[in-house]
C-alpha cells in the first residue's frame, strides 16, 4: 500500500500484467485491496505525479473475490457482473492465487473445443 504509483506500472510493465493484488505490509496472504490499470487511469486524470502517489489511495478497497473451486461459468458470471478482469481467489481467508479474463476464455475454449471434437466423433460414428 505505502508504493508509489509509478512503482505499479513499472511493475505491471515488467510482469505484462494488469493489475497487482495490495495486500497488509505484516501479512502477504491478508488481501487489502487491488490496483488496476484503470485505477491507475483515475489517478492520471486527477492530475497528480504518479511517484508521488501512494497504491493506498487509489487502490480498489471493496475486492471482488472467487475461490479454487468455482466453475468456470462461475467466474465468468462474477467478472462479467462485475466488469472486472481481475479476480484474485481466496482460500481460508488467504490469497491463494489471481484468474484473469483470459485464462477464463482459454478455459472456456479448450472446453468447446473438446466437446466438439467429442459431438463429431458422435455424429460421424
Amino acid at each position: 500500500p505505502d508504493a508509489t504509483l509509478q512503482d505499479v506500472v513499472g511493475l505491471l510493465v515488467a510482469h505484462n500484467c494488469g493489475s497487482l493484488v495490495v495486500v497488509a505490509p505484516d501479512d502477504p496472504r491478508q488481501v487489502i485491496g487491488i490496483i488496476t490499470e484503470r485505477d491507475i487511469l483515475r489517478a492520471c486524470s486527477d492530475g497528480g505525479p504518479l511517484e508521488e502517489s501512494s497504491v493506498e489511495r487509489a487502490m480498489t478497497r471493496e475486492v471482488i473475490t472467487g475461490r479454487l473451486d468455482d466453475s468456470v461459468a462461475k467466474t465468468m458470471g462474477t467478472m462479467t457482473a462485475n466488469r472486472i478482469r481481475h479476480l484474485p481467489l481466496i482460500e481460508d481467508g488467504a490469497l491463494v492465487g489471481m484468474i484473469s479474463i483470459g485464462d477464463v476464455v482459454k478455459a472456456q475454449y479448450t472446453e468447446l473445443t473438446a466437446e466438439n471434437h467429442h459431438l463429431k466423433n458422435y455424429i460421424m460414428g
